[in-house]
């Protein structure tokens, strides 16, 4: 199955740019982004109840921030191209009891799913894509999200020092998520993104956006 949804996948522009793939930043060490927790922003998020049905969480890496949404008993799905980030993930599930779903699935393919989910979670991936892939990506969530459901972006954001890879700007937010892709921004908040090499976390934005 996992085939099936990766099949033709070709390397995404953060992957040709930097000349790793997604799997082999998972292989040496924790990759930069993996903070070995879920991020604050996804924490607070939980606590005031933005959660809601079956959940995706896209690019989720080695499963921190959906294990977290699993735990708060919601059904989880998290999917990412990376099958060493995957085997850490599900080895963290079941030392941790949780019960969640983690499969090999290309964010720009999510329509090979055949699901649909109430909840979308993207932390820290839509900045990874270039001009020419966002509308793929934004097109491919949509595949995935019920009418009325909701999307939770946090993303590196070009305001402020010491901003992270790929900065966003908001206009490019809005741009990318329009109602005639399918889209409604909520909001768009100043945030802050976790990693490895940021002390306090980089600048970011947290968007909410709903499926219309």
């Amino acid at each position: 199955m996992s085939g099936d949804r990766l099949r033709a996948r070709r390397p995404t522009s953060h992957e040709r740019m930097t000349g790793v793939s997604w799997d082999a930043s998972y292989q040496d060490e924790p990759a930069p982004w993996d903070v070995g927790r879920p991020q604050q922003a996804i924490v607070r998020l939980g606590t005031a109840g933005g959660f809601t049905g079956a959940v995706l969480d896209a690019g989720c890496g080695s499963g921190e921030n959906a294990l977290y949404v699993a735990a708060l008993g919601f059904s989880v799905l998290g999917v990412d191209v990376a099958e060493t980030a995957l085997a850490i993930a599900r080895a963290k599930a079941a030392e941790r009891g949780i019960d969640v779903e983690f499969v090999a699935a290309d964010a720009l393919r999510l329509e090979r799913l055949a699901r649909r989910f109430e909840t979308v979670l993207d932390c820290g991936l839509f900045h990874t894509f270039d001009a020419d892939e966002r509308p793929e990506y934004v097109a491919s969530l949509a595949s995935a999200t019920v009418p009325g459901g909701t999307l939770y972006v946090l993303c590196f954001s070009d305001e402020g020092p010491d901003t992270g890879p790929h900065p966003v700007t908001r206009d490019e937010l809005a741009a990318a998520f329009n109602p005639d892709t399918g889209w409604n921004i909520a909001a768009i908040d100043p945030d802050r993104l976790e990693t490895r090499f940021h002390d306090n976390g980089a600048p970011a934005w947290f968007a909410t956006i709903n499926r219309v």
